[in-house]
């Protein structure tokens, strides 16, 4: 498993340990890590230090658990995928967790009194309120374009990543203060029964076609109002949650070694290796064959 270079950097506690992989960079302004859960066992995690937390998460569904901020309600949303929570500096983050998707984020930790801040930001005084699985579009696009310099590290690219940094820092003030407020926390969704229902139903026909209409069906709403719905509730659209699944169960495939990836691809519903292949590199970034000799 990857770590920090700094063992006194901040990072996310996750327990056990090795249940995490870890991508880390410490860029001044921002220390930023991503974290990816190798298991779907349950695990612990907790934050809590000086720096301020922002969590970008890519990928977060869950069977069981629930997740708290100091001075916010405890929370038992069951996904969050595309969604961040930020935790003020001094707040403590922690939660715990039955994962029905590995989890897949990455974690910036801002120091709120570095000197490339302008000093008429006042962003050390700023009091920062803590937000829980929201979404805004602009810090949205900031931490991915952070993300990617994490992905990629170049030295050359520290005036863009202390720039990004920046530019962040000025978004959340903006959020704060409460201009073009974050999208709200989506109501009406799926009540848990269905939930329950939709997603065993989903687990149990990951090798079949599985049509919009027997979803809706299977939720007894219309194809129209099931789609918003199940969006709600979930963070991301049945098609999307599908094919999310569908890779989750290649992975733990490959892992096992017993049958080939053309052999997997059909297992998980691809007819062809060829929209297996595709499909499995546009979640991952990687092939099937890749990722199996990253396991090696």
């Amino acid at each position: 498993m990857g770590g920090l270079a700094n063992s006194m950097a901040p990072q996310l506690a996750v327990a056990p340990p090795s249940i995490a992989r870890r991508q880390a960079a410490d860029w001044g302004l921002i220390q930023a890590e991503r974290v990816e859960t190798l298991r779907h066992d349950a695990f612990d995690y907790e934050f809590e230090g000086p720096r301020h937390l922002l969590l970008a998460t890519d990928r977060a569904e869950r069977y069981d658990g629930e997740t708290q901020v100091d001075g916010l309600p405890t929370s038992n949303r069951r996904a969050w995928n595309h969604r961040m929570t930020f935790v003020p500096a001094g707040r403590r983050f922690h939660g715990w967790q039955k994962p029905r998707a590995l989890l897949s984020c990455t974690n910036f930790f801002i120091d709120p009194g570095n000197r490339l801040l302008d000093p008429e930001l006042r962003f050390a005084e700023v009091e920062f309120r803590p937000r829980l699985f929201f979404f805004d579009p602009d810090v949205w696009t900031t931490a991915l374009k952070l993300k990617a310099q994490l992905a990629r590290p170049c030295t050359s690219r520290s005036v863009y990543i202390d720039a990004l940094g920046v530019a962040l820092a000025h978004e959340l003030v903006r959020m704060n203060e409460g201009g073009a407020p974050a999208e709200p926390e989506a109501r009406g969704g799926l009540p848990g029964w269905q939930q329950r229902k939709l997603t065993e139903y989903v687990e149990e026909h990951l090798a079949e076609e599985v049509a919009l209409a027997s979803l809706a069906q299977l939720a007894q709403l219309s194809p129209f109002h099931f789609c918003r719905a199940f969006k709600q509730s979930f963070g991301v659209t049945p098609h999307r949650y599908l094919t999310s699944r569908r890779i989750e169960r290649a992975k733990a495939l490959l892992a096992e070694r017993r049958l080939s990836v053309t052999e997997i691809g059909l297992e998980v519903g691809f007819s062809e290796t060829s929209s297996f292949t595709a499909a499995f590199r546009k979640y991952t970034g990687e092939t099937p064959t890749d990722y199996r000799r990253s396991l090696a």
